[in-house]
């Protein structure tokens, strides 16, 4: 969980994080729509680490990713409207980036948007860089995706 002041906390996620996580997801269209159920699914697998972030006693983000091959990807991140912009994006990247390296990845790529400017910033500063583009990758509306690169 997290301190009283509402530092942040992260830790692999459980079960019951599963529903919190789900609330999460139908509140921010930007955040790829996974169901509780594939959510379940990652609990089981290694390969797929699902990390969540725990502020003032309760779930305020989660990332998950997957890793093979000595490279990993980023699937799924989002933060709860109240916590954006105080660092609990940031937290999780960070996790999950140092979980990476341990496991040997010597890569880390994801997808953004490629009108999300603010996303495209945030993945900036964390060291990613763009490697690629795809096109017609997004529905609703279509646009391409921005492929991006860190190397661990």
């Amino acid at each position: 969980m997290s301190d009283k002041d509402g530092a942040i906390k992260i830790e692999s996620c459980r079960r019951e994080c599963l529903a919190d996580i789900r609330h999460i997801l139908e509140d921010a269209p930007e955040a790829a729509m996974w169901s509780e159920e594939a959510l379940a699914r990652t609990l089981e697998n290694a390969a797929e680490p699902l990390l969540v972030a725990w502020s003032a006693n309760q779930v305020a983000g989660f990332i998950l990713g997957r890793m093979m091959a000595g490279e990993a990807e980023i699937l799924n991140l989002a933060v709860k409207r109240g916590y954006r912009r105080l660092g609990v994006g940031t937290a999780l990247m960070e996790a999950m980036l140092v979980q990476c390296e341990r496991s040997g990845c010597a890569k880390v790529f994801l997808e953004v948007r490629e009108s999300n400017r603010a996303a495209i910033r945030f993945y900036d500063r964390l060291g990613f860089r763009e490697v690629g583009v795809r096109a017609g990758y997004y529905r609703d509306p279509v646009e391409a995706a921005l492929v991006l690169e860190k190397v661990t």
